[in-house]
């Protein structure tokens, strides 16, 4: 059936998807809510729409697709590599007052050739872009979560602070709030002075009777939430990363690396002597990015026209490594953006990890460009 409301070149992009291998899939409208609310990323978190089945089921109008493409290629068992493609309508609260729009993409799961892939789908990206928009001049942005991660690994920092910052990596506010919290954790939130006293001297044990304690009189079942020993461990790892301060050089370190911003065909040595300065082992994700450099350059793209940015990411958990977006001119809208999942695959149910990496078009944004608006 027909979808009401689709741009008038959905069929000719549509058939451009099937060109390139990827069949398209049919997604059903209602999706279970908790794949999304567990993985999709707080921003879009506060944007969807939620419901009930008659069973008390939580579940949601269509937010996005690459959750539910990868849910169905799972239950249907099939192998991989696989190529899937979307055109559809989600629904969601866009801050432009919006709630309903169509996306179309591909999902790219099971190449092994992890640069390869990566480089295939940002460059059908952006031909898709540009063949359906005859925009003059796009704005291409990538980053590369993967390099963030080896990054704040390298700095020492305590796992539960490299989780954080990791989380909060492509939400550029939340990431400045816990970097300034980093370099000065004075202002963190005390506890009590009784509780303060244990994890001072380190006494778990009486740390742990004292939460069982204040349970029991406060009746508050120990049936319905987490242990005395749950809580009191909460406590002391919430003490640790509390009391967690960045060196200066560290800090630093931090700052400078989310500062760099050149051309592609820079980044490999911005990345390269940043390592070198800051004293950093980061060998792993600094080949892998290299790979995907020469993979796209043998895809005949031009690196000088890409911009590399440290601190770009994508404002979803589930992305792992690459992370892009296509903007119609520097400034404009974005008409497209994608990434690496990797582990999302085995999140929602593979019994083997499957690599990943897809992309999105927005189809509201393509059309306004393409009437000149």
């Amino acid at each position: 059936m027909p979808q009401v409301g689709l741009p008038a070149f959905a069929d000719d992009l549509a058939s451009a998807l099937e060109s390139i291998g990827a069949a398209l899939v049919d997604i059903p409208v209602i999706q279970p809510a908790e794949p999304f609310l567990d993985m999709a990323g707080e921003d879009l978190r506060r944007r969807i729409f939620l419901t009930e089945s008659e069973t008390g089921e939580s579940l949601c109008l269509r937010p996005e697709f690459t959750i539910p493409v990868c849910r169905a290629h799972i239950a249907e068992n099939v192998g991989t590599p696989r190529r899937y493609s979307y055109l559809g309508k989600v629904f969601r609260q866009r801050r432009d007052g919006s709630s309903e729009f169509f996306q179309a993409g591909v999902e790219d799961l099971g190449e092994t050739d992890e640069a390869a892939s990566d480089a295939r789908a940002l460059s059908e990206a952006r031909e898709l872009v540009s063949n359906f928009t005859s925009a003059p001049a796009l704005a291409v942005t990538l980053g590369d979560q993967s390099v963030f991660e080896a990054v704040v690994a390298g700095l020492g920092l305590p796992a539960g602070w490299q989780k954080r910052l990791i989380h909060a990596f492509g939400n550029e506010q939340a990431l400045d709030a816990m970097i300034a919290r980093l370099a000065n954790p004075d202002g963190a939130a005390q506890p009590d002075a009784t509780v303060a006293g244990f994890l001072a001297s380190s006494d778990s044990a009486g740390l742990q009777a004292h939460v069982e304690s204040v349970m029991q009189s406060t009746g508050y079942s120990t049936h319905a939430s987490r242990s005395p020993a749950e809580i009191a461990a909460r406590l002391i790892e919430k003490q640790a990363l509390a009391s967690t301060r960045l060196s200066p050089e560290s800090l630093d370190a931090l700052k400078t690396f989310l500062a760099l911003d050149v051309p592609l065909d820079r980044a490999a040595q911005a990345l390269s002597d940043f390592a070198a300065r800051a004293g950093l082992d980061i060998d792993a994700a600094q080949a892998s990015f290299e790979a995907r450099l020469a993979a796209l350059s043998g895809r005949g793209e031009d690196l000088a026209a890409i911009r590399w940015r440290a601190a770009f990411g994508r404002p979803l958990d589930y992305y792992t490594g690459l992370v892009f977006e296509i903007a119609a001119g520097k400034g404009g809208p974005v008409l497209a953006g994608g990434g690496r999942y990797d582990r999302l695959m085995t999140l929602l149910g593979a019994q083997d990890p499957i690599p990943a990496v897809g992309f999105s078009l927005w189809l509201d944004r393509i059309e306004t460009v393409r009437a000149g608006k």
